[in-house]
């Protein structure tokens, strides 16, 4: 057994472990940082929020059409306020005409006090219990199949949860440096959730070793990209409408941890993959020599990478479609329409995390096959003659 190359791991892994629990206490903001710098947008005195139950939809608009536009008008018995059991018509244009409603759904309106009479509009309809139902089946089916694996797959999801929640983003809107908490977050992340869903071993911290080493390849190649494309990290009205509400907010590293936190998943995905591969091979054949054991692991490996590039990709283009869309209605080149900070900054993410996942492959698959069991000697003599006979 390699005791050399396992006790540089684990040396490896304390020292980054120390510096994530160093890097959470040091860059941990406070509630009362957090509380100035979050100024709450409120409704205008005049708006309510009202749920509401629609009893009836039909064709066409009392009010003017804008365009080519769908729109229809429902009618609506209010379930709450001072206009509870009240009757009043609302109009459903364009996306909201086009989202399905029909009688019986239980919708949010708001409520606009104008005088005389209030004006009422839609606002959304009540998903919440659709989310429920998916969330709670999502739960019985990774339980089902993995069982105790799934389980902790679970606490390792709501631990990572946590952490973005209730270390990350506050840390960001308190000015805290965006790579240095994107890399601290998701660091321990990675350690709990490969622990935890993994459990403690060897094994498992060669994962997490080429999932770091890994991680450390997609933000280096992200940083660089960025600056030399003279990134913004404005790509869409979502950052604009950030940005008024946190001047001092650093786009281009919100980029960043926009890419770290990306590839957090498929990182691990692949290297844990890898992983278990050369310990199983290993397994299958105690006699085969690291070298041997190398080139093993890096062919499941390539058949692993093809696959996740397509993951990666098809993901971002999923996700983008209405963008995607609209390169049919310009006459702009695409070179053109490439180098806008939208597609590039999409272009910069996707490559970015794809680089470092493809790296991932071969690290993790090297340090697996210096850190998994010594091979045995071949059998000699006789006996060896009878077993390579049959």
């Amino acid at each position: 057994m390699n005791w050399t190359a396992r006790n540089v791991l684990i040396g490896f892994l304390a020292v980054i472990g120390v510096l994530a629990v160093a890097g959470l206490i040091w860059l941990w903001p406070s509630g009362q940082d957090l509380s100035s710098m979050v100024k709450k947008v409120y409704d205008a005195q005049n708006l309510t929020h009202e749920t509401a139950t629609i009893t009836e939809i039909k064709d066409g608009c009392d009010t003017q059409q804008v365009g080519q536009a769908k729109c229809l008008t429902a009618t609506i018995t209010v379930n709450t306020g001072e206009d509870a059991g009240k009757s009043v018509e609302i109009s459903l244009l364009g996306p909201q005409a086009q989202s399905g409603l029909r009688a019986g759904d239980v919708v949010e309106v708001n409520r606009i006090n104008a005088g005389d009479a209030p004006v009422w509009s839609y606002s959304s309809a009540n998903r919440l219990p659709v989310l429920g139902v998916l969330a709670a089946l999502f739960v019985v089916v990774v339980l089902a199949v993995a069982r105790w694996k799934g389980l902790f797959a679970l606490l390792g999801l709501v631990f990572a949860g946590a952490v973005l929640v209730g270390f990350m983003l506050p840390a960001l809107i308190t000015g805290k440096p965006g790579i240095v908490v994107a890399l601290v977050g998701g660091t321990a992340i990675m350690f709990v959730v490969l622990y935890v869903a993994h459990g403690v071993s060897i094994r498992t911290s060669t994962a997490l070793a080429g999932t770091l080493l890994g991680l450390a390849v997609t933000v280096g190649l992200g940083a660089l990209s960025a600056e030399f494309a003279r990134l913004s990290g404005f790509a869409d009205e979502n950052e604009y409408d950030l940005a008024q509400l946190l001047p001092g907010m650093n786009f281009r590293e919100l980029l960043m941890v926009g890419i770290i936190v990306g590839g957090l998943g498929v990182l691990n995905d692949v290297t844990i993959t890898q992983s278990s591969a050369v310990w199983e091979l290993r397994a299958a054949a105690p006699a085969m020599g690291r070298g041997k054991l190398f080139a093993a692991g890096m062919r499941i490996g390539r058949d692993h990478i093809a696959s996740t590039i397509y993951t990666i990709v098809f993901a971002y283009a999923g996700g983008s479609m209405a963008v995607l869309l609209l390169l049919y209605f310009t006459d702009r080149p695409a070179t053109a329409l490439l180098n806008a900070e939208m597609f590039a900054g999409e272009i910069v993410r996707t490559l970015g995390s794809a680089i470092g996942l493809v790296l991932s492959v071969p690290i993790t698959t090297g340090i697996a096959a210096l850190t998994v069991a010594s091979p045995e000697p071949e059998p000699r003599g006789r006996h060896a003659v009878g077993v390579d006979a049959e």
